[in-house]
C-alpha cells in the first residue's frame, strides 16, 4: 500500500507517464496489475494516482502546463480503465453450478409428470390409437448477501447459492481501481467497462446452460415438440441463473463497489444482468401468451411451479428500486401462466364437448377420445396441489341448452372447484360418447360401446389414488352403475329375441299345452334359433371388449341365461325332432357347442380365424 509519506507531484507524474501506453512500447505490452509485476510497483502506481488526485483538489495548483496534473490524471484513468478491463477479462470463466441444482423444483413435482398423456399402458393400446389421440382436440427465502470475499469459494444461504466469480486478490485490485476512477469522475466509464465484460461472462454462462437468445416471436414460431425440450432446459437453467449466476454477480458488485459511492454496486449489477434477465424471462413470457392448446397445460404448469418457486429468490436478488422492473416482469409472467392454465382447462372442457368425430370405432371398443381425456385428467390430478390454488371457481355451464349436458352442482357441494371441473369433464365426455353411440346401426353395439367406454372411465379413476380421491366414491358408484346398466341393455337388445325362440308358446296345437306338439312349428322354431344365434355369433365375435375381466363377466352372464334355456328346450323337444327326418338340419348345436361359441364373443376376430373350429 502507499507509504505514509506523499510522493512529490513531479515524481507521481513521471510514474504515470512511464505507464502511458500511447507513448511507450513497453507500457503497451505489459500490464501493471499482472502476476509478474512486483506488488510494490503496483502500490507505487496507485500512490502516484492518489497524489495527482490530491493535487487537483488542492487550491494551490500550478499554472505551468507541463506540470498540470489534470492532463496526467486523464492518462492515469485511461491506464486504469485498461487495467480494470484486463483483470475482469482474465477472470471471465463459466460457472460450475452446485451439484444439487437439478433437484426437484417443487415438492409438488412428481415422477408421474413425465408421463405422456397421449399414451396409455393398457393391454389393448396400439400405435394407431396414439396417433388418433394426438389429433383429437384442437382449438384456436430471505438471505443475506456477503459484501466482502469469504475464505470459501461456495456459500449457501437458503435457496441462494453464491460462488466466488473472481479470486479475492483480484477483487481487491478491482476495488482499488474502481475507487480511484470514480473519485476522479470516471464513474460512467467504470460502469460501462464493468458491465460490458461481466455481461459477456453472463452470456458465456447462458450459452453453457442452454439459454438461447430468442425473442418472444421466435419462441411462438417454434413447434410444440421443440418447446417442450426448451421448457425443461429453461426450468433447470432459470434456477441456476437466479440462485447462482445472478446472485453471485450481485455479490461481486457489492464486493467491488459497495461503499465507494451511492448505489454504484446496484448500477453495475443492473448494467451486467438486466439484459440477460429480461432475455431469460422473455421465454417464459412467450409461453404464457402463446396460443392455447390441451397439450401445453402440463408444461405451463411446470413453468408456473418453477417460477413460483423462484419468485422469493428473484425478490432477494433484484431487491433494489432500479431492478423493480425485473421483479414486476417475473410476477406478471407468473400471473399470466396461471391464467393460461385456467383458460386451457376451460377450453379443453369445451373441446371435449364439441369433438366432432362421427365415424364409429370398429367393434364398439374404447373411443380414442375416451383414452385421451381420461389420461389427460389423470395427469391433471398429479398437479392437484398447484391447480387447487389456481382453479377457484366452478365450471360455467351457461344457460340450459338441450344440446349440452346438464349437471346438478348442488350434489357436489363441499368439493373443491378442481374436483368439480374433473367431474364435469367426465360428464361432458359421457354426453359426447352418447352422441357417438347413436351412429351405430345396431342397438346392441351401441350399448356395448357405452359399456366399454364408461368401464374404462371407471378403471382410470380407480387406478389413480389422487383422481379417485377428488372424484369421490359417490360419483364413482354412479359411473359403475352406468356401465352395468349398459351391459344389461346390451343383453336385452341381443338375447331377448334369441331366447324368445326357446319359449313353449305356439308349439302346441289348438288344444293348448294338453295337445300334441306341432312338429312343423317346432322345426321352424329350431331353424329360427339357429339362424339368430349364427348371426349373433358371426357378428359379435368381431366386436371387442378390451378389458379381459369385463369380457369374461359378460360371457358368463350370457351363458347363464342362454345355456339353461337351451338345455331345457332341447330336453323337452329333442325327441320330437329326432323321430322325424333329417334331425341334424334342425338341432345344429349341443349345449357344449353353444358354450364354446360364446367364448368367441368380443375378441375382435372373425369366427373363421378362431383356433376353435366347428363344423356348422
Amino acid at each position: 500500500m502507499s507509504s505514509p509519506e506523499n510522493l512529490p507531484l513531479e515524481t507521481a507524474q513521471k510514474i504515470i507517464l512511464r505507464w502511458d501506453s500511447t507513448a511507450s512500447e513497453e507500457a503497451r505490452e505489459k500490464m501493471i496489475f499482472d502476476h509478474t509485476t512486483n506488488r510494490d510497483e503496483i502500490d507505487l502506481y496507485l500512490q502516484a494516482v492518489d497524489e495527482i488526485q490530491r493535487s487537483i483538489s488542492s487550491a494551490s495548483l500550478s499554472d505551468n502546463h507541463h506540470s498540470n496534473p489534470s492532463s496526467t490524471i486523464q492518462i492515469a484513468m485511461a491506464r486504469l480503465e485498461d487495467e480494470f478491463r484486463n483483470i475482469l477479462i482474465s477472470h471471465t470463466n463459466s460457472i460450475e453450478p452446485p451439484l444439487d441444482e437439478d433437484s426437484s423444483f417443487s415438492s409438488s413435482t412428481t415422477a408421474k409428470r413425465h408421463h405422456d398423456f397421449k399414451n396409455d399402458d393398457d393391454e389393448d393400446n396400439n400405435d394407431d390409437d396414439d396417433q388418433n389421440d394426438a389429433n383429437l382436440l384442437r382449438f384456436d427465502s430471505t438471505c443475506s448477501v456477503a459484501t466482502t470475499a469469504t475464505s470459501s469459494s461456495y456459500r449457501s444461504t437458503s435457496s441462494i447459492r453464491e460462488i466466488d466469480l473472481i479470486p479475492s486478490e483480484a477483487v481487491s485490485d478491482l476495488r482499488c481501481i474502481a475507487d480511484r476512477m470514480i473519485s476522479s469522475g470516471y464513474l460512467r466509464e467504470c460502469i460501462q467497462v464493468y458491465g460490458s465484460v461481466r455481461k459477456s461472462a453472463v452470456d458465456l454462462n447462458f450459452k453453457k446452460l442452454g439459454v438461447e437468445k430468442l425473442s418472444i416471436g421466435d419462441v411462438q414460431r417454434l413447434d410444440w415438440e421443440q418447446l417442450e425440450t426448451k421448457i425443461r432446459r429453461w426450468i433447470r437453467a432459470a434456477k441456476v441463473c437466479v440462485r447462482t449466476l445472478f446472485a453471485s454477480e450481485k455479490r461481486l458488485c457489492e464486493q467491488i463497489f459497495e461503499g465507494i459511492g451511492t448505489s454504484i454496486d446496484d448500477a453495475c449489477f443492473m448494467e451486467t444482468v438486466k439484459g440477460p434477465a429480461i432475455q431469460l424471462f422473455n421465454f417464459a413470457e412467450a409461453i404464457s401468451i402463446s396460443r392455447r392448446s390441451p397439450e401445453k397445460l402440463f408444461k405451463i404448469l411446470d413453468l408456473h411451479d418453477a417460477l413460483m418457486d423462484l419468485i422469493p429468490d428473484v425478490d432477494v436478488v433484484f431487491d433494489s428500486k432500479s431492478s423493480e422492473s425485473i421483479r414486476v416482469q417475473a410476477a406478471e409472467i407468473l400471473s399470466r401462466l396461471a391464467e393460461a392454465a385456467r383458460g386451457i382447462l376451460s377450453e379443453f372442457e369445451n373441446a371435449v364437448l364439441k369433438e366432432p368425430s362421427k365415424v364409429p370405432v370398429p367393434g364398439g371398443t374404447i373411443h380414442p377420445l375416451t383414452r385421451y381425456v381420461m389420461n389427460y385428467i389423470s395427469l391433471i390430478s398429479d398437479y392437484k396441489q398447484t391447480l387447487y390454488e389456481l382453479i377457484v371457481s366452478k365450471p360455467s355451464t351457461g344457460s340450459y341448452d338441450p344440446s349440452n349436458p346438464d349437471m346438478d352442482f348442488d350434489e357436489l357441494e363441499g368439493k373443491p372447484p378442481l374436483a368439480i371441473h374433473l367431474i364435469w369433464i367426465i360428464v361432458i365426455l359421457q354426453f359426447n360418447l352418447e352422441g357417438k353411440s347413436k351412429h351405430y346401426k345396431d342397438a346392441s353395439l351401441s350399448h356395448l360401446f357405452i359399456m366399454n367406454n364408461v368401464h374404462y372411465i371407471v378403471q382410470k379413476v380407480r387406478g389413480s389414488p389422487e383422481l379417485r380421491e377428488m372424484i369421490g366414491d359417490d360419483y364413482l358408484k354412479k359411473l359403475t352403475g352406468k356401465f352395468r346398466q349398459a351391459a344389461t341393455s346390451y343383453q336385452r337388445a341381443t338375447w331377448v329375441r334369441v331366447l324368445y325362440c326357446l319359449r313353449d308358446e305356439g308349439l302346441h296345437g289348438s288344444g293348448g299345452f294338453s295337445s300334441g306338439v306341432s312338429k312343423s312349428a317346432l322345426r321352424e322354431r329350431f331353424k329360427a334359433f339357429n339362424a339368430m344365434f349364427e348371426e349373433v355369433h358371426r357378428t359379435q365375435a368381431v366386436w371387442l371388449i378390451p378389458d379381459s375381466q369385463l369380457r369374461e363377466e359378460l360371457r358368463i352372464s350370457i351363458s347363464e341365461k342362454l345355456l339353461p334355456a337351451y338345455r331345457s328346450f332341447l330336453g323337452r323337444f329333442r325327441s320330437h325332432i329326432e323321430s322325424g327326418r333329417h334331425p341334424e338340419n334342425y338341432i345344429k348345436y349341443s349345449v357344449e357347442d353353444l358354450e364354446d361359441a360364446v367364448l368367441d364373443f368380443f375378441e375382435g376376430i372373425p369366427v373363421s380365424q378362431h383356433t376353435r373350429r366347428r363344423s356348422q
